[in-house]
């Protein structure tokens, strides 16, 4: 169930109590939250454990971290009705948020947790989180290039923002992101006339792909 529902909602669609049932049954001190007595129809999250004289109710969510590295070829989704979604690589499933999308022909780390609202916060585009990656392109880079890149390029419906980026080798270079619009990336790219042969993303915020391998995923915890 959704999260900040209030305990009536729970009972009457866990037990198929009527509405005066329900709430003669929170008043009768038989129901506890997270262990605690409740007497009055409270708001519940889905980390709370709602219990009815020691029989659970509703279970408490427990939230899951974890970092996947999501090879070429697969959408960063676990909705089963896209063809190559997710779950047909990693044991997960759409209960769970995706943090930092990337496209079908790119590669890299996601985050992936059953909190909601914490992936929300770390994808929100006003939080400026850095998202990181190493680009590969068909021609050698240049200085031009670099700093045109970084200065935020108009890719015909928005002007990206400014960031970082550092050559690597004559045609790889680093950038760093603070927004992630649809293929920026490419876009950003073919806007200066070149083409992205092999994107990877390798941080985003704190979490690092590290030295995950394609298909590998690992848990953490917040800290």
């Amino acid at each position: 169930m959704s999260f900040r529902l209030k305990i009536k909602h729970h009972l009457i669609h866990a037990l198929n109590y009527t509405n005066k049932t329900a709430g003669d049954l929170i008043s009768s001190g038989k129901l506890t939250v997270n262990g605690k007595v409740v007497l009055t129809n409270e708001i519940m999250h889905e980390e709370d454990e709602l219990c009815l004289e020691g029989q659970i109710i509703k279970p408490a969510i427990q939230y899951e971290y974890y970092a996947l590295y999501k090879p070429t070829g697969i959408e960063s989704s676990f909705y089963n009705l896209i063809e190559d979604n997710l779950s047909k690589v990693f044991p997960f499933n759409d209960s769970f948020f995706v943090a930092g999308r990337l496209d079908k022909a790119s590669e890299g780390l996601l985050i992936i947790s059953n909190n909601g609202k914490w992936v929300n916060a770390l994808t929100r585009a006003d939080a400026y989180k850095e998202k990181e990656y190493e680009v590969e392109v068909d021609q050698q880079i240049s200085d031009e290039f670099i700093e045109a890149m970084g200065k935020g390029v108009d890719i015909g419906f928005y002007v990206t923002r400014p960031c970082m980026v550092s050559k690597i080798t004559s045609h790889v270079f680093n950038i760093v992101l603070t927004e992630g619009k649809n293929k920026q990336i490419r876009r950003m790219c073919k806007k200066l006339g070149f083409k992205v042969t092999r994107l990877k993303r390798t941080r985003i915020d704190k979490f690092y792909l590290a030295d995950l391998k394609a298909l590998e995923y690992r848990k953490f915890l917040l800290t």
